[in-house]
């Protein structure tokens, strides 16, 4: 809630202590009027608009809105033209908000920290001389973006829709794909200063309502002055946040949403940014895209298990390279060791200092194609990995077979572009262990990363859930994508409610 209006003013006359002791409107309009100047003073998107009914003099008025965040014709049209040329018989605002505001929506409040609110959000607040109350008209009307696909979550079969920096807009776009009088959206504020507003959105009949309210809770205790994307909710509320793998989704998609939604679990839309956070989020969830679920579920399959792979080589090839080179040549078979010496001879360096310059570097260029401008940065990426890379074995700086290591290591991490930040580090780890203790320490070092994710839960659910089980009704959507026909089940989870699909039946394979 704002301070109190005391505080917000600050005014030592005598006129502004009565007005900043004041926290609900006066009965004269030019009180009222004050009170807000001072609370907006210095601040000119406000406009105030004094309206008189010309058949009753008596009945004065006052819109008080911000400009650039409502819409203008809405204004003219059902708020002050009514006003102006209505004939008006009652001097009640509840009569005028039934018989002349032509608005869609309408609250009569007296609050004056709600009106301030309604006001910075975009609606209208309409004094009248004589009344203690005001109505708010919803007239909002600021730019927004349109809905577009998403860059980051691009599909070739699926919905070409994304997210927007809207939040009423998002909650829409769900709504369209969950025709549902079992979807609920709860809204609340975060943010001392920002007031943003966050909605929690679940299926009432599916969701956990012990996860709902552990979210509840979490969300209640965060103290901040701004939200500005989700991002902020994100660090305050999730699981094992010194872990680098992350224990709650983001997405930019309506149909990804839309389906965890249908599988149980939580969605938390945040008013400013097209991420929308998804939970409880499990570490299979890395390797599901929404195509996986459009496509032939052979295809399917197959692209999930190269995921899957994929984790494999971008975190273990470069350490096991260096522990096979530096410690266990003997298992190296010999035509290829002999490959690899000659490559190595004038190479001063070290094979582990080779893998980590050539990982940073990595890094460096991925870092430097994503923040420049789309043109450039391609450019950077691909011609800045084929110069550098050339020029280095060719002043002996570094070895081919390094190269092409981090190479295979760059592109099969790009296959999972939301774990990224966790690969790096996992891959830095287990060079530094296979330096130092070969084979063994990269052994040591999947151990602890197996214990490490073992650990960890996410709003109370297991991390790993359903990865080491043995059920054929848990692994259907795990490691392989199942047919939609053999899949009669949504995945359970801990705590949730009606785990059989709705309608769901024992659909017998065709042809």
């Amino acid at each position: 809630m704002f301070k109190k209006i005391k505080d917000i003013l600050n005014i030592k006359s005598s006129e502004g202590s009565k007005i900043a002791k004041t926290q609900t409107l006066e009965g004269s309009l030019e009180d009222n009027i004050l009170i807000f100047k001072k609370i907006f003073a210095g601040n000119d998107l406000i406009v105030f608009r004094t309206i008189r009914n010309q058949h009753d003099d008596k009945l004065l008025f006052c819109l008080i809105y911000a400009d650039g965040m409502t819409d203008k014709e809405t204004i003219q049209d059902t708020v002050i033209l009514p006003l102006i040329g209505a004939k008006i018989s009652s001097n009640s605002l509840d009569d005028i908000k039934d018989t002349v505001i032509g608005s869609g929506n309408i609250e009569i409040d007296n609050r004056i920290d709600e009106l301030v609110k309604s006001i910075i959000y975009g609606d209208s607040v309409l004094l009248m001389d004589g009344s203690q109350e005001a109505l708010i008209v919803d007239t909002k009307g600021w730019e927004k973006r349109k809905i577009t696909e998403p860059i980051g979550e691009a599909a070739v079969r699926g919905p070409r829709e994304g997210f927007t920096e809207s939040i009423q807009t998002n909650l829409s776009l769900i709504w369209r794909k969950i025709i549902s009088p079992d979807l609920k959206m709860e809204y609340t504020e975060i943010g001392k200063r920002t007031k943003t507003k966050v909605c929690i959105c679940y299926l009432k009949s599916l969701a956990s309502e012990k996860i709902i309210q552990e979210l509840r809770k979490r969300l209640g205790e965060i103290e901040i002055d701004s939200i500005l994307e989700s991002g902020y909710i994100e660090s305050f509320v999730q699981d094992a946040p010194l872990s680098p793998f992350e224990t709650m989704g983001s997405t930019e998609r309506p149909d990804v949403v839309a389906a965890k939604l249908l599988e149980g679990r939580i969605a938390v839309f945040c008013d400013g940014t097209p991420f929308v956070l998804t939970l409880p989020f499990l570490f299979m969830e890395y390797f599901q895209v929404n195509e996986d679920y459009y496509h032939n579920f052979i295809y399917s399959s197959f692209n999930r298990l190269l995921r899957y792979f994929a984790f494999l080589f971008s975190t273990s090839i470069p350490a096991i390279y260096i522990a096979l080179t530096t410690y266990h040549q003997e298992m190296i078979p010999t035509p290829l060791l002999l490959s690899i010496s000659a490559s190595r001879q004038g190479v001063p360096f070290p094979t582990v200092f080779e893998a980590l310059a050539m990982g940073i570097t990595f890094e460096i260029l991925r870092e430097a194609g994503t923040r420049l401008p789309k043109p450039i940065g391609e450019t950077v990426s691909i011609v800045g990995a084929l110069v550098l890379g050339e020029a280095a074995v060719t002043a002996r700086i570094v070895s081919a077979p390094i190269v092409i290591v981090t190479a295979i290591t760059g592109i099969t991490s790009l296959m999972l572009p939301k774990m990224l930040g966790a690969l790096s580090i996992v891959r830095f780890s287990f060079i530094i262990l296979s330096s130092f203790l070969g084979l063994y320490g990269y052994i040591f070092g999947v151990v602890g990363l197996f214990i490490h994710l073992m650990s960890i839960r996410s709003f109370g659910i297991p991390y790993m859930l359903h990865l080491g089980s043995i059920d054929k009704e848990d692994v259907k959507d795990t490691i392989i994508r199942a047919p939609w026909w053999y899949m009669h089940y949504r995945p359970k989870l801990i705590g949730t409610k009606d785990p059989v699909r709705s309608g769901s039946k024992k659909l017998k394979k065709r042809g």
